[in-house]
């Protein structure tokens, strides 16, 4: 047996925008709703109150229910990561969130949008965590929540199926969309023990769509393909020029850094210099001075702590130089 994977475009809708009980037991599996707060009942919007976003070919943006509370729920499955997705996904709920009011209804009439996002692809890539539920919170008591639009988003490739007794039928729908498709000629047991999952896979089976729905599923996965492609060859070109400005840039930061540093050491090394010729030259003075007084070579030198020679040296310029020894002190 043959089964078509669960992720594309045409067998996404017709499994969860033909069958409102499946689309229930999916929605209160992956979302985070407390247990008194499940979908019992819940029906498709109809297409006009879709919000129009047509940026994202390989997305699937129309699976829109509310349930008997009216509570909105948005389902996509995206197959490619973008920047632009998490903008748009705010920009729908936005959306269906400000449409539910007609003409002069009361704002306390609002119900809540909930959006899942199952993400084919990994956007955090410095965290194991797949699952990621976003709130408005208060930044700095995140017990404070203001109600009325909360998203989620799963990065089906971190998904690594564990033992959850609490969140079994979770797992078992993530099994569904990240196990079956064409690779798989057997599903497992477990997927068929779960009678909502079961028939979900019964619906995936090759032999239940014709050959116009069989070349539509083919025709969305060379879609994906190519913006894949188009994807990674404009990630590379531009990683490819920010190699090449960066090394510029470099370049010129470098030499300019460079010079700004030869300079600054120059300063240090001549203002570190000065000091020492002025301090040497200063003793030297003074030991000319104390050798026309009287002193003795070995008392200057102990005074000044000068070298010996040095002093012996200042000697021999006193009596070559007398009064003007001072100005043949250099060496």
């Amino acid at each position: 047996m043959r089964y078509l994977d669960p992720k594309n475009d045409l067998t996404f809708k017709k499994v969860f925008g033909q069958h409102p009980h499946l689309l229930k037991s999916f929605l209160n599996a992956l979302l985070p709703l407390e247990p008194d707060a499940q979908i019992q009942e819940l029906e498709y919007l109809p297409s006009e109150l879709v919000p129009e976003i047509p940026e994202v070919r390989n997305s699937i943006v129309d699976v829109r229910c509310v349930d008997q509370k009216r509570r909105q729920f948005i389902v996509e499955m995206q197959m490619l990561w973008t920047d632009s997705f998490m903008s748009r996904v705010l920009f729908n709920a936005s959306k269906a969130y400000v449409k539910q009011l007609k003409t002069s209804q009361e704002y306390h009439l609002l119900q809540p949008v909930y959006s899942l996002n199952l993400v084919d692809d990994i956007f955090i890539k410095d965290s194991p965590e797949w699952y990621h539920h976003y709130r408005i919170v208060h930044a700095m008591d995140t017990g404070r929540q203001i109600e009325g639009l909360e998203f989620v988003f799963v990065e089906l490739p971190k998904f690594r199926p564990q033992t959850m007794p609490e969140k079994r039928l979770q797992v078992l729908w993530l099994r569904y969309l990240t196990e079956v498709g064409e690779n798989s000629a057997e599903v497992s047991t477990d997927l068929l023990a779960q009678q909502e999952v079961r028939e979900a896979v019964e619906y995936m089976k090759e032999s239940g769509f014709s050959e116009g729905e069989l070349a539509a599923y083919d025709k969305y996965w060379d879609g994906v393909r190519v913006e894949r492609t188009l994807l990674a060859a404009a990630i590379a070109e531009g990683e490819a020029k920010g190699r090449v400005e960066g090394e510029a840039k470099g370049r010129v930061e470098g030499e300019a850094k460079g010079r700004a540093e030869g300079e600054a050491k120059g300063r240090v090394e001549g203002e570190a210099k000065g000091r020492a010729e002025g301090k040497l030259l200063g003793q030297q003075v003074a030991a000319l001075k104390m050798m026309r007084k009287g002193l003795g070579v070995q008392e200057v030198a102990t005074l000044l702590e000068i070298e010996v020679e040095e002093v012996l040296r200042l000697s021999r310029l006193l009596e070559d130089f007398g009064t003007t020894a001072e100005e043949h002190c250099a060496r």
